[in-house]
This record gives structure tokens, C-alpha cells and sequence, in this order.
């Protein structure tokens, strides 16, 4: 079995690509039995193993395959039919990754390395959270639970031998400092939230810190 990533983030895809390639976490399981079912035949590359990691920045299928050149088709024709997306536009933003690269991908990402803010701590929560799914769906095999087991150690041992995590990052964090670097003192200014979800809580949460009026 040979590894295989496919997937899309911020900075191949825009915002409304990512929007409608993105999977909710109810909807994880389902899709990861649906994906196996259907590229297990020799046309889909032979597919045994399976896990979906997506968040508001990317969305990346991690598997187990026997031959990747089918299953690289075979993926990106799944996700085109999933989300209801031409399959000439999602190919435009999508990035294939094998074996190797692939491992050195998820270590990345698990690391911060990969985000829109350098070191953001969130992501390896989401793929702690992505690797659960993948379990629960019986989605895991030797191949994705030993890449899985292995990324979340490199990623520990990046945060704890190397200044990665000492500043504050994440988004929610950098849109403070913007703000102030723009407006200065926050403590007179109006503060106006627009969205829902974890990412607009946190947003809310760090400039309360600020005391805006």
C-alpha cells in the first residue's frame, strides 16, 4: 500500500472553494464509507484506508492506496461529486501529495508550518479530531494510524524543543494586533463580529481582552 494526500488550503484555493469543498465533522464518517466503498474497485486505486481533514483553511483526504495514479482521478472525483463542484475547477486548486511528501505534508500542518499564521496551536487539535473520526468510520488501517501516531509526536517535539509556540497565534490573535496597529487603543472603538462557529468565538474572546467600547 503506498500513502496518498489530496487536498486544497489557503493558500491554492479561495475562500468560496474552500467553503464548498469544507466537511463538517457530522458529516466525516459517512463520507470516509462512502469513499472506501467506492475506490475499493481497481478503477478507484484500490482504496483501504481513509481520512478527511478539514478546517475554515483547508481540506485534505489522507489514504491508503495500491495504485495512486487511479486513485488521484478516482479522488478528485469524489470530492467533485460530494460537494457539487466541476471537477476541471476543483483539479485548478488541488495539490496531490505521495508517500513521502505526503508524511512531510502532515507533519507540516500538524506543526503550524502550514497555516496562514506561522505556529497557529489549532490545527493539531483538528487533526487529532480528524484522526478520531477516521477511527470511529473504520477508516484506519497500519498506514494511517502509524503516519497519524507519528505526526502528533513530531509535532509535540516541534513545540517543545523550538520558540514555534512561545508568541500568541492564531488568527483570532493577529486580528488584535492588526487592530491595533491600525486604530490603537482599542478601548474607544466599536468592535463588530460577523460569522459563527469556533474561529469567531475566539475572535471575540481575545478582543474582549482589549475592553473595546
Amino acid at each position: 500500500m503506498q500513502l496518498l494526500t489530496l487536498g486544497l488550503n489557503h493558500s491554492t484555493a479561495p475562500l468560496a472553494i474552500r467553503e464548498r469543498v469544507a466537511f463538517v465533522p457530522e458529516e466525516v464518517g459517512a463520507a470516509i464509507g462512502r469513499l472506501r466503498e467506492q475506490l475499493w474497485e481497481p478503477a478507484g486505486g484500490r482504496l483501504t484506508e481513509a481520512a478527511i481533514v478539514s478546517t475554515c483553511n483547508r481540506t485534505e483526504l489522507y489514504c491508503a492506496v495500491e495504485e495512486p495514479e487511479r486513485a488521484q482521478q478516482a479522488l478528485q472525483a469524489f470530492v467533485a461529486l460530494e460537494k457539487r463542484l466541476a471537477i476541471e475547477e476543483l483539479q485548478r486548486h488541488t495539490y496531490v501529495l505521495p508517500q513521502a511528501n505526503a508524511v512531510r505534508h502532515a507533519f507540516r500542518v500538524a506543526s503550524g508550518l502550514d497555516s496562514m499564521v506561522l505556529g497557529e496551536p489549532q490545527i493539531l487539535g483538528q487533526m487529532k479530531q480528524a484522526e478520531k473520526l477516521a477511527r470511529n468510520a473504520g477508516g484506519l488501517g497500519l498506514l494511517l494510524n502509524h503516519l497519524f501516531q507519528r505526526t502528533f509526536a513530531v509535532a509535540k517535539e516541534v513545540r517543545t524543543t523550538t520558540e514555534i509556540g512561545t508568541q500568541s497565534v492564531s488568527m483570532a490573535a493577529a486580528a488584535v494586533r492588526l487592530a491595533q496597529r491600525i486604530f490603537g487603543d482599542l478601548t474607544n472603538e466599536h468592535v463588530l463580529f460577523v460569522g459563527a462557529g469556533e474561529m469567531i468565538e475566539l475572535s471575540a474572546t481575545h478582543f474582549t481582552a482589549q475592553h473595546p467600547k
